[in-house]
């Protein structure tokens, strides 16, 4: 009975369930605070630190010191790459003059017409309107609109 209550797993355990809840909980902070929880659990089991407050400023302390020091290294390493999404700016050419197929009438000078143009549907703005199902010609893109014109 007595390992259930054994500091140094009781701290393991902490640690690992708070790694374990960065999976869930987005942010990259919590694996910090179980790694104080780690450090104070490797403390205890060296007898460095043998009471609870001793231990829980081991843990404080060191949470928010590697929380200081490691988060951007951690959040520059593991933040992933959003595949399949792609910056209208990045590839400009890539969009002026194609010929795409309006999906929701555009009235004239509105956003409230609708393109759609590589498998995206996109806010689509013409000086005519221009009903569902007609052909148009991307002139120019500004941030997620797309300006047309009927072809």
């Amino acid at each position: 009975m007595g390992m259930i209550f054994d500091p140094k797993l009781i701290w393991f355990l902490i640690g690992l369930a708070l790694v374990l809840s960065e999976f869930i909980v987005p942010g990259i902070i919590l694996v910090f605070f179980g790694m104080g929880a780690w450090t104070a659990a490797v403390t205890t089991w060296l007898g460095l630190t043998t009471g609870w407050t001793g231990q829980l400023l081991v843990f404080g302390i060191t949470s928010v010191v590697y929380l200081i020091l490691l988060r951007r290294w951690f959040q520059a390493r593991l933040t992933g790459f959003e595949g399949g999404r792609q910056d209208p700016h990045d590839n400009i050419d890539e969009f002026d003059g194609q010929i795409v197929t309006v999906t929701e009438d555009i009235a004239a000078n509105t956003l409230t017409g609708k393109v759609e143009f590589k498998g995206a549907v996109w806010t689509a703005r013409a000086e005519t309107a221009v009903p569902a199902g007609r052909r148009v010609r991307i002139r120019a893109v500004e941030s997620t609109v797309l300006f047309v014109e009927p072809v």
